[in-house]
């Protein structure tokens, strides 16, 4: 059976923000702005050295500074009193977010996925206006929600899926922040891959899947997830609910174990026979400060057309 053709791994570029920008990044750290506060977070893709000329006042002028800890994990430190949390807007799909500093340095968003967020609304706005059929989309391991939310805003029936009870609560405060409260998603807490197994047994389908898997992880009830060793499992679980028509599919991952190479063989073996495209590459964000790339994970995407 012939595989889809493969297009060669690309770079795409988040570069549509208003809201947020990555000031600059050396040595270990990256500045950016999230709204009207400035936080600087450790990264470790950042190993090339800061620039020097005007560094010291540029890099003194943060809210938010987290410091790692030798023990691991680490903690903010904040030069004034910053709110709980925080909305930024992504202007171009309409779309709100709440930001909130965690204990490990994450803000509840990855600016980089608004590439996918774009190409994923795109592709749902046209398969609505070309047919009266529902799009039905499946995101797992879906975080806060941002694609979630995306995919509903384009007029998709989304099922959103983490084990994590917090995460599934915050999807839906960005859902209502972006005028979605009363949009047809369905906020599941659960382990992803018997989550996929139970959708097989009763026979749900859907026309598009979105993940984001981690490389270590835990279920809702303890259940150990290894990328490695679960990985194709899971794509194998989810061939199972591709509808008759469905548009793409889309991985994420983070891990610097994975290639985007790899990513597009195991999508290449999850369509065989199937008709459409497989695009794999990186996603970065632009530098403000001198024009560099910041990678900040890969994709894959298979889609019809």
């Amino acid at each position: 059976m012939t595989a889809p053709p493969i297009q060669r791994p690309a770079l795409i570029l988040a570069d549509r923000w208003r809201d947020y920008v990555l000031i600059d990044c050396g040595d270990g750290m990256k500045q950016e702005r999230w709204g009207e506060f400035t936080l600087v977070r450790p990264d470790p893709q950042i190993i090339w050295p800061r620039q020097q000329q005007d560094a010291g006042a540029r890099w003194e002028n943060w809210d938010g500074f987290y410091h790692r800890s030798e023990q691991g994990g680490g903690k903010w430190e904040y030069r004034r009193p910053l709110p709980d949390h925080w909305k930024i807007g992504y202007e171009s799909l309409g779309l709100t977010f709440k930001i909130h500093p965690t204990s490990f340095k994450h803000t509840g968003l990855f600016p980089e996925q608004a590439v996918n967020w774009e190409w994923l609304s795109a592709k749902i706005a046209r398969a609505r206006a070309q047919s009266d059929r529902p799009i039905n989309v499946l995101n797992l391991f879906g975080y806060t929600g941002a694609a979630t939310v995306a995919a509903a805003k384009a007029g998709a029936a989304v099922c959103h899926v983490d084990a994590a009870e917090g995460m599934v609560k915050w999807c839906r405060e960005n859902a209502a922040l972006s005028g979605l409260a009363d949009a047809p998603i369905r906020y599941i807490v659960d382990d992803c891959l018997k989550f996929a197994r139970r959708e097989q047994k009763r026979g749900r389908k859907y026309d598009a899947i979105v993940m984001d898997p981690p490389t270590y992880g835990r279920g809702a009830t303890g259940e150990m997830w290894k990328l490695e060793d679960h990985l194709w499992e899971l794509l194998t679980a989810c061939r199972g609910l591709l509808s008759d028509q469905p548009l793409f599919f889309l991985i994420n991952a983070y891990t610097a174990r994975l290639s985007p190479t790899v990513v597009a063989n195991l999508l290449a073996e999850l369509r065989q026979g199937s008709a459409g495209t497989i695009t794999a590459g990186e996603v970065g964000l632009p530098v403000q400060r001198d024009g560099k790339v910041l990678p900040c994970g890969i994709y894959g995407r298979w889609e019809t057309s």
